[in-house]
């Protein structure tokens, strides 16, 4: 038997993989099913329906009340790609597990609502097979195929530690082109500039760095009555166009937007407090609960700040803008923290950077900020040319 466990979990919620539905998770939350870290057990902790069991857990089925013959869950794949194997986890799960598990996968454009699941084309990956208690399964897969998602069947009912799908990462290639900048990230520089609420937490955390932890890493809003909706603003860190954009709604389930959009304005020639200024980047676009979503974007026309609508209210965990800086932008950018470099940092880049005398270096930096009606090209007049040309390098600034 191949050692698949040495290929990537696909399904792995640091990838984005999320449980989108089950038809039955009585006794314990099926989001478990995910979750990183090996199954635990504490005896003797009961809530209001039993033990606490740190997976997935359905009620007993029984025929006079149940629907259909056994118990399922979908998982979406955060990383699609060719499934080479998957590892079903029966640990502490003693008395309690299922007799036997199934697994199917199909293969949807964008993010479809369980819904629409239901009329995907599934195919089977892992025929009718026994489990044990307290045990791992490893079931390896030969379907030759990129999917998006898996559906495990329990037969006919009880409980799944944890569930891994290993396997080979095949991208969508429509989503590999353009610059990789993050133009809002706070860590390039780009920044909140207003919002419509702040009620439950700040809403710049959407811009903050690495993958949401928990539902609080996010901005979510609170209830909104009697109409309208919530909104934040971002100022990009320099002007661009946007080729990209990532709504991450991850660890919000029963308070994600149903839908968002987003619109994008260019301050230098327009004013962003025109409501009729603003153009549409992505149109109102229906989002999935505790999903890394990602949308192409056709914007042609720069932009400066962003708005980001969300309907009508809820959270949102993380806000990724990707895109080119324009040459402009990119100048405003360089000289901007050219100029706020304390003078002896300053003519140390010059001078180990470009090639600069010491004496020169010293002159350019006197004459800061380089951004005022002299400007840099006033700084560079008789110097070196290729002294110069690595100067307006550094500040991304064109020849």
């Amino acid at each position: 038997m191949s050692d698949f466990t040495r290929l990537p979990d696909l399904a792995a919620r640091a990838l984005g993989g999320g449980v989108v539905a089950a038809n039955d998770e009585f006794f314990a939350e099926k989001e478990n099913l995910l979750r990183p870290t090996a199954p635990v057990f504490q005896p003797h902790t009961f809530g209001h329906k039993g033990q606490i069991m740190d997976g997935w857990e359905t009620r007993r089925r029984r025929p006079e009340y149940e629907a259909g013959d056994h118990d399922w869950a979908v998982v979406r794949l955060g990383a699609p790609g060719v499934i080479r194997g998957v590892v079903v986890d029966t640990a502490h799960f003693t008395g309690n597990y299922p007799e036997s598990c199934s697994l199917d996968a199909c293969a949807a454009e964008g993010y479809p609502t369980p819904a629409e699941l239901e009329e995907a084309e599934w195919v089977p990956i892992v025929p009718p097979s026994p489990l044990r208690g307290d045990t791992e399964h490893h079931f390896e897969v030969e379907a030759d195929r990129r999917f998006t998602h898996v559906r495990l069947n329990i037969h006919p009912d009880g409980g799944v530690a944890r569930l891994r799908v290993h396997g080979n990462v095949i991208p969508d290639p429509r989503f590999l082109t353009g610059s990789a900048w993050d133009l809002g990230a706070v860590e390039n520089g780009g920044r909140v500039v207003d919002a419509s609420d702040r009620f439950y937490s700040p809403p710049n955390n959407v811009l903050s760095p690495g993958l949401p932890r928990v539902m609080g890493d996010g901005w979510e809003t609170r209830r909104r009555r009697g109409g309208g909706n919530d909104w934040v603003i971002v100022e990009l860190a320099a002007p661009g166009h946007l080729a990209q954009a990532a709504l991450d709604t991850s660890y919000f389930i029963g308070n994600s937007p149903g839908s968002a959009r987003l619109r994008g304005i260019d301050a230098a020639v327009a004013d962003p407090d025109d409501p009729g200024a603003w153009f549409d980047l992505l149109p109102r676009t229906r989002l999935q609960r505790d999903t890394r979503h990602r949308f192409r974007i056709d914007a042609s026309r720069p932009v400066s700040h962003v708005k980001l609508d969300i309907y009508p209210d809820g959270g949102l965990a993380r806000l990724r803008l990707f895109g080119e800086p324009t040459p402009a932008g990119l100048a405003t950018l360089g000289l901007r923290w050219f100029d706020l470099l304390p003078a002896a940092q300053a003519v140390r880049v010059l001078i180990t950077e470009c090639g600069a005398p010491p004496e020169w270096a010293r002159g350019v930096v006197d004459r800061r900020p380089l951004t005022d009606p002299d400007g840099l090209a006033k700084a560079l007049e008789g110097s070196e040319p290729s002294v110069a040309a690595r100067v307006r390098d550094l500040v991304a600034t064109a020849p």
